[in-house]
């Protein structure tokens, strides 16, 4: 369950982050940048290369934070733990 979680997550913000950066490459020249008002000295893939983990970090995120949003409370609420080793407290429905 775990991974296919992770693939909601992940893949979608690798598709996301490569729309942004066709969107924002089609509009800035990463030769024009600056940093501190100092000319970025990077070459255009680094800028590139750099841009599409950025975009992929928000972007996984952002997913991530919707898929944590959308746990029903027995998700959120269930024990991990076998019945025998559960402390007091822990839910008694399910575990994984």
């Amino acid at each position: 369950m775990l991974q296919q979680r992770l693939m909601w997550i992940v893949w979608p913000a690798f598709l996301m982050a490569g729309v942004l950066e066709i969107l924002v490459f089609a509009l800035v020249d990463p030769a024009d940048l600056h940093w501190a008002g100092q000319p970025l000295e990077w070459s255009r893939q680094s800028v590139y290369t750099v841009a599409f983990f950025l975009f992929w970090l928000v972007t996984v995120v952002s997913s991530g934070l919707t898929t944590l949003l959308a746990q029903s409370p027995f998700e959120v609420n269930r024990c991990p733990l076998p019945a025998t080793e559960r402390p007091d407290g822990c839910p008694k429905q399910g575990s994984c």
